[in-house]
């Protein structure tokens, strides 16, 4: 259905659920469990039961807390205010604030009959043990995130081998426009994506964090990689290195391209930057100044991008 999402949907499904048992169950106030089912309805399960359990402790403290109080001190607007106050810092201690408005609205249900006894207690425990209850059962049925995230992934590794591919044509032709809005362009993929992976996570209980977010972190650390080499080949294409060395380190950017993907290749990449290195040590040492900033320049690129692989193996090596 556009424009409704899944949430909306077992809101509605849920709220009506509450509404029907709550009523066959001849429980006053029923509407109450409809709220307690909206309100207690997250974007993850996990989410879901904190929730729950912040409103279910603040509701039991209001009725045996607060029931007694205005038994003491009378019905009255000034003795439910001054109860208000006084419970509102004891949730903060507790750090369960976020149940406070669902325990004074079943205050406001016993200040409303005027008595606090037995029966009145268990009405407001059954209507809520029904919302949550309902609430739990309907957010037990979460989508398939795994789908919006392969796209993500997919995403991300194309913008990579358009970032790539340009690291190999700037160093051909240091005259090339390039804007670099891919670099901001996979930032915003990668916290998009990572927000997804976290709900994946929160909606699996015995998961921690899945290959999925561990990938999407690699991608992170290995973009901030990225940012530092575009600069070292800005200068790098701009300097005088030799035609072949300029051309060795674009092929190797290009191969890196082509290998963009989620499957573990950098034994072979390591090893082809390995022969690039060696290449370079080969030459005749530098003798002015400025081909000694050159050849600094090139084996601190060299470092960065074994960094960047390294990243990556680590990946594969922890799952």
């Amino acid at each position: 259905m556009v424009g409704i999402s899944h949430r909306t949907i077992k809101m509605a499904i849920g709220a009506g659920l509450a509404i029907w048992l709550a009523t066959l169950f001849d429980l006053e106030f029923a509407t109450f469990a409809a709220i307690i089912v909206i309100i207690c309805i997250e974007d993850s399960k996990k989410k879901t039961l904190l929730t729950m359990r912040e409103k279910f402790i603040a509701s039991l403290l209001a009725l045996f807390l607060g029931a007694p109080f205005l038994e003491l001190f009378g019905y009255h607007p000034i003795t439910f205010a001054l109860f208000s106050l006084l419970f509102f810092p004891l949730l903060v201690k507790l750090r369960i604030q976020g149940g406070f408005l669902t325990s004074i609205v079943v205050l406001l249900h016993v200040y409303a009959l005027e008595k606090a006894n037995v029966s009145v207690f268990l009405n407001e425990l059954y209507i809520i043990l029904i919302g949550m209850g309902i609430a739990l059962l309907v957010n037990s049925i979460m989508p398939n995130l795994q789908p919006e995230i392969n796209i993500y992934k997919k995403e991300i590794e194309n913008k990579f081998k358009i970032i790539l591919d340009e690291f190999a044509a700037f160093l051909r032709d240091s005259e090339r426009d390039w804007d670099g809005k891919e670099i901001v362009e996979v930032e915003s993929l990668i916290e998009k994506a990572k927000s997804i992976a976290i709900l994946d996570v929160e909606n699996h209980f015995l998961r921690k964090k899945d290959k999925d977010y561990h990938y999407l972190e690699m991608r992170e650390d290995q973009l901030e990689l990225l940012k530092q080499m575009m600069k070292i080949i800005a200068i790098a294409a701009s300097s005088e290195i030799p035609y072949q060395q300029k051309t060795m380190l674009a092929d190797f950017f290009k191969y890196l391209s082509d290998n963009v993907d989620a499957t573990d290749t950098t034994t072979d990449s390591l090893e082809k930057l390995n022969i690039c290195m060696s290449t370079i040590r080969e030459t005749p040492l530098p003798t002015t100044r400025e081909e000694f900033e050159v050849r600094a320049n090139l084996f601190y690129l060299f470092f960065e991008i074994e960094n960047y692989l390294e990243i990556k193996r680590r990946l594969f090596a922890k799952m």
